[in-house]
């Protein structure tokens, strides 16, 4: 809609992943040394974990597209499986042909069989999963006995998953304990600070086509910055509204009152620095109580 308009070659601020606008940022940056890192050292499993829209599937998407050809990947984006469909999906992404009413024991096997032949032709096999969190605790068990898959000098398969807090939280139970105790890197993403919020919007849109003067000015920035709290898909949301509103109105610049309007657009966000909710309420049950307290304690008030 308004890509003509600000000199855009495509959409800046999408919320489907892509790899063409990631930006190394300190906290992506990190994590993505440590996943090349620790694979490199042939580690079994890899964890890393962030909030919801701080970019993990786009972390493990730019993770999928790097490693060569010396890797066989494996990735499944969505964990909520039982045992036998995550082994059923595992082989498949293997390449292994397994007969529909196969068990367990069967694609336990294939997929054995399947990773000395990977191994022998020189190939590090690595597992991706998405979403972690949302594996059933028995599915998560499954997955370690995988990982018991190794020769005398090296593992089979390496694992790494992305999930949001409620993974480590997950993994804390006693009945997971092995499986923590295999998690040899880990890292916490976190969210973009002021300059990497700053960057993240600068990015994007020069990533997008832009080449003209400052697009968002420094009011608005700051303004994603305190409304998104850093949260990359949060800044899409709004940079993606403030857009709309500065085209809607025929600017050439989004200034904070574009930004305001996608605030006020955007379910779960708050204007920064205004009391909403609960914290309002409790504001004026405080002053409330003061102004009581001031009245019964005054000559001729109530005791």
């Amino acid at each position: 809609m308004y890509k003509e308009h600000f000199g855009l070659r495509d959409q800046p601020f999408g919320l489907t992943p892509n790899t063409a606008f990631f930006l190394n940022a300190q906290g992506h940056r990190e994590a993505f040394n440590l996943l090349q890192v620790a694979l490199a050292n042939g580690e079994g499993f890899i964890k890393v974990v962030g909030e919801v829209g701080t970019g993990k599937t786009m972390l493990c998407r730019k993770l999928l597209n790097t490693l060569d050809d010396n890797y066989y990947t494996a990735y499944i984006p969505n964990p909520f499986l039982n045992p036998t469909a995550l082994y059923r999906a595992i082989a498949g992404e293997l390449g292994i042909k397994c007969k529909s009413r196969d068990g367990i024991n069967e694609y336990q096997n294939g997929i054995n069989e399947r990773l000395v032949e990977l191994v022998a032709e020189g190939k590090q096999v690595v597992l991706v999963v998405d979403e972690a969190q949302a594996m059933p605790p028995k599915s998560l068990e499954a997955l370690r006995l995988i990982s018991n898959l190794e020769t005398e000098t090296t593992k089979l398969i390496h694992i790494v998953l992305f999930g949001q807090p409620e993974l480590d939280r997950l993994l804390a139970h006693d009945s997971l304990r092995q499986l923590l105790q295999r998690v040899t890197f880990s890292y916490d993403l976190p969210p973009l600070d002021m300059e990497g919020t700053s960057n993240y919007i600068q990015h994007r849109v020069a990533t997008a086509g832009y080449n003209g003067a400052q697009l968002f000015n420094n009011s608005a920035l700051q303004y994603l910055y305190k409304a998104s709290k850093g949260v990359p898909r949060l800044v899409n949301i709004l940079c993606h509204k403030a857009l709309m509103a500065a085209y809607g109105k025929g600017n050439q610049q989004v200034t904070k009152a574009h930004v305001a309007s996608a605030i006020k657009d955007t379910e779960g966000v708050d204007i920064p620095g205004q009391m909403t909710g609960w914290l309002f309420a409790a504001s004026v049950a405080v002053g409330l109580g003061v102004v009581l307290g001031v009245f019964f304690t005054m000559p001729g008030g109530f005791r």
